[in-house]
């Protein structure tokens, strides 16, 4: 358990909160991050894996893609309802110095650019709601995703703070906080100062030890005691990565009979990597000829 839900006693407003420290560390070390790609990638896959727990159905998904014209170039992370995630950063090598007030410069290695968000959800086709980046640094862009395209006004934090080496994630964590329809405006008015005098959330993490409980009393503790949330739940959001085999050869079989030839006569072999935790999967030239066959059929 690493999040939870919760709604304030008046009902006027619900707050995901998740610490996320394992999940951007496990991220951190596959892609191989720096420091700059690490927090950008770890505040990405954190936003995501708390919408993800919004999802009604189990086979609901959702996709996350941020575009920028910075060396970061592209972040993307996928979700589901129970909270697995799993995503990448299209250049992990992107780095750039810390930024005036010495914070890494998330917002430099994201650029301008547009943040879109899918979701899956067993209908004929899916929701697509897209904006252009507020400032890169990805919680303000989330912000506005939701009160522009979602209707829901709210606030997004995230944070990822590194150990001194800059080698390893030494906390992480974020929150989502969504008005709800019948909610106070003296509920509403106290929560904005709070939010507003609120210290750095990695700070706040470290102080609570990673204690959701204690997180949860340190942001919201000093707001009068009907607007102070209750936990409905507790949750999960963790890295998984459902890449396999079998899907790997589904993504041969489609590109289709003409460029598997090809593959086959030239190379006499196929190596696959997945994007998301870079497993690398190898067909040889007889199980490529077997895939071949079935690309054949499909499109008798």
């Amino acid at each position: 358990m690493n999040t939870l839900i919760a709604v304030d006693n008046s009902g006027s407003y619900r707050v995901t909160l998740a610490v996320t420290t394992d999940l951007c560390e496990q991220a951190m070390q596959i892609h191989g991050c720096t420091p700059t790609s690490a927090a950008a990638l770890g505040r990405t896959l954190t936003c995501a894996g708390m919408m993800g727990l919004g999802l009604k159905g189990l086979g609901d998904k959702l996709t996350v893609q941020i575009k920028g014209d910075g060396p970061a170039q592209q972040i993307l992370a996928t979700a589901d309802a129970l909270g697995r995630v799993k995503g990448y950063i299209a250049n992990p090598a992107a780095e750039m110095p810390p930024r005036s007030d010495g914070h890494l410069n998330v917002g430099g290695i994201v650029g301008k650019g547009s943040l879109t968000v899918i979701k899956d959800l067993g209908l004929k086709e899916p929701y697509v709601g897209t904006i252009p980046l507020v400032n890169g640094e990805i919680a303000r862009d989330f912000t506005q995703y939701f009160a522009a395209s979602e209707q829901q006004p709210g606030s997004v934090a995230l944070g990822v703070r590194l150990t001194k080496d800059l080698t390893h994630v030494a906390y992480a964590g974020g929150f989502i906080v969504h008005v709800l329809p019948d909610a106070k405006e003296e509920a509403l008015d106290a929560l904005e100062e709070t939010l507003f005098l609120l210290d750095d959330l990695t700070l706040l993490i470290q102080d609570a030890e990673g204690d959701l409980y204690k997180l949860l009393d340190i942001i919201f503790g000093k707001l009068p005691e009907e607007f102070r949330p209750h936990v409905l739940e507790e949750r999960s959001v963790s890295w998984l990565c459902d890449c396999s085999r079998e899907r790997m050869a589904k993504a041969l079989v489609s590109i289709g009979r003409k460029d598997l030839t090809e593959i086959i006569e030239e190379d006499h072999g196929a190596e696959l990597t997945c994007q998301f935790c870079l497993k690398k999967y190898y067909f040889d030239e007889q199980e490529l000829r077997t895939l071949l066959e079935e690309a054949s059929h499909g499109q008798d």
